[in-house]
Parts: structure tokens; sequence; C-alpha cells
């Protein structure tokens, strides 16, 4: 059975608003679509098993510990929090058929640490036990993690400023253009 991936999304996202966002993060237009929507037709797109944790929390510990409680029969967790929108299924799926040599996965882009980060079964307690705002990194500490490298730079694209809005559309913007062979000057590749 794959583990169940937790799609966070009960921030405040005030760092956003502070940076000029008139609506909340989540519901911010990238490409025609919300960034919670991209990121949950990703996380559709995967096939995988999902919960989505948007019930308001203090804190990111207090709402992982509320989903892992949620889905306590789970085989494991994919953490992924919902301002991700560039994740690709393949990721997802990648990181959630890891080898565990740890009972923890993080995925690294370019030296970089991402989401989702894979925690195993064994992880539950500690997990449901989280509180406050540094969501799961003391059980990332406490368990130690393998890290697995991808080529997928959603893993650590994070919506939390209207300056990173506009990055990430400028992420899909070209892969639209790799996808479809235009070279962004309205000629197509032969």
């Amino acid at each position: 059975m794959p583990p169940v991936v937790i799609v966070l999304a009960s921030g405040r996202g005030e760092r956003f608003a502070a940076s000029g966002g008139t609506v909340h993060k989540l519901q911010a237009e990238l490409a025609g679509k919300t960034v919670m929507q991209h990121t949950l037709d990703a996380v559709r797109a995967s096939g995988l098993p999902f919960h989505v944790e948007d019930a308001g929390h203090p804190g990111m510990g207090d709402s992982i510990a509320a989903a892992v409680r949620a889905t306590a029969e789970a085989e494991g967790w994919l953490i992924l929090p919902a301002d991700l929108p560039l994740i690709q299924p393949d990721t997802l799926k990648l990181i959630a058929a890891a080898s565990l040599q740890h009972d923890v996965v993080v995925p690294v882009y370019q030296g970089q640490r991402g989401h989702p980060v894979r925690f195993s079964r064994a992880c539950g307690p500690q997990l449901m036990a989280l509180q406050g705002n540094q969501g799961a990194a003391p059980v990332v500490r406490a368990r130690g993690a393998t890290e697995l490298v991808v080529d997928d730079a959603g893993c650590v694209t994070d919506i939390d400023t209207l300056p990173d809005l506009l990055r990430a559309q400028q992420i899909l913007q070209a892969r639209q253009r790799l996808l479809t062979g235009n070279d962004g000057a309205g000629q197509t590749r032969a």
C-alpha cells in the first residue's frame, strides 16, 4: 500500500499578503488556475491516496499532527505543503516508491532540500505529537533522512510572496515552451 500524500493547506499566508497579495496565496491565480488547484492536480495525477488538511491550526506542526491522526492507518506519509504548485506527479510517485534506508526520505533538487518529505509508518507517533510552527523538522533530525536527488524544480518552488508567484509563472512558461517546441520568440523548432 502506498503512503498517503498529506496536502497542508492550513497556513495563513501572511508573507504573501505582506508582499502585496490581495488573496490568500493558495487562491492566487497561476496560469489560469489557483496555486492550490495546480498542487491538487499533480497529486491526483500521481494516483497516490491523499488527504487535504485545511482546518485552521495554530502552526504547521499542529496541521501535520492532525492530518497524520486523520490517516493513522496509512503505511506512511508524504508531507506536501499546498503552496508547491509546480510539483510533478512523477516526483510524488518516485518519492513514494523510494527505498527506505532511513524512516525519512527528502527530495533534493540542485543541492536544495524540498518537499514532499516521506515518513514511514514508524514515524507516526512522533508526527502526531508535533506542535507549533517548525513542522516536522524535529522528526527528520531525530530519524535521519535518505536524500533522493530529483530533477524537479517544483519540489523547491514554493509560493510565499508575489515575486515567488512570478517566478513560478516563468517556470511554467518555460516548461510549456519545451513541450510545444516554441522557442519563446514565436519560432517553432523543426
